[in-house]
């Protein structure tokens, strides 16, 4: 089972839009949101035209990422390519 190495960089973050930041300056849409568990930039998914949220990892190398979609509570680790689940 493969693991992410980079829980410790997790911080208290805020959300920087109520939807993807650069997609909301442009007047873009998104389909799905992700935030920066590093820095709390919120960019859209890979499913969204411009992908924002990844451009954000190459852009800065912040490796994790949760969704910001109601319901969901996962997170994706971009460097050790895993999707994890909170605990209970």
């Amino acid at each position: 089972m493969q693991t992410c190495t980079h829980l410790d960089q997790i911080n208290e973050v805020s959300p920087s839009a109520n939807g993807c930041e650069e997609c909301l300056a442009t007047g873009d849409t998104w389909v799905h949101l992700r935030e920066c568990l590093i820095c709390g930039h919120v960019g859209c998914c890979d499913s969204s035209k411009n992908k924002h949220a990844t451009k954000h990892f190459h852009a800065e190398g912040h490796p994790l990422v949760r969704s910001f979609e109601p319901g969901e509570a996962w997170i994706f680790c971009y460097v050790d390519n895993v999707v994890m689940e909170p605990r209970s």
